[in-house]
């Protein structure tokens, strides 16, 4: 069914992103965790750091590629060849941002669909803000994110 683009900062990767991500791959014939650098942010782990860790978690998943990009997202998709945007969402207050962004993304280049696949319950209250915090105070992630994340986590906050 083609090329989605997932992007984000996954500054760190979760399991509700590994949710999107798996869903994602049923549906298209390729898709591209594609890692937002963004100025504007101070990230914790590297655009190295997150595209390694994207990589290792989803490495049983065929058809995913993992990269990164900066500038607009719809150059970036445009580059890949995509047809489609994949987008995660938590709660109603997650819409108006994403439907923004959407309309934003269709005025630049009309020709690249949105899809929003709705997060599982389980991960509807999870962020990476959330993780790091909790990470941040010594509290136990690894419901949240796979061992090997938390490791990186704990790691940063020595």
């Amino acid at each position: 069914m083609g090329i989605a683009v997932y992007p984000g900062s996954f500054d760190p990767f979760t399991y509700g992103h590994l949710d999107i991500i798996s869903r994602a791959a049923v549906i298209f014939d390729k898709v591209i965790v594609a890692v937002s650098v963004n100025s504007g942010k101070s990230p914790l782990f590297t655009i190295e750091e997150r595209v390694a860790m994207i990589g290792r978690e989803c490495e049983n998943i065929e058809n995913v590629e993992v990269g990164f990009f900066r500038g607009l997202l719809v150059d970036y998709a445009r580059e890949k060849e995509a047809d489609v945007i994949v987008r995660g969402l938590r709660a109603v207050s997650d819409f108006e941002y994403e439907f923004q962004m959407a309309l934003t993304n269709r005025n630049l280049n009309p020709d690249l669909e949105t899809i929003f696949l709705v997060a599982q319950p389980m991960y509807s209250f999870l962020s990476s803000s959330v993780v790091k915090e909790i990470a941040s105070l010594g509290g136990d992630v690894v419901g949240f994110v796979s061992k090997g994340v938390a490791e990186q986590l704990y790691a940063k906050y020595k």
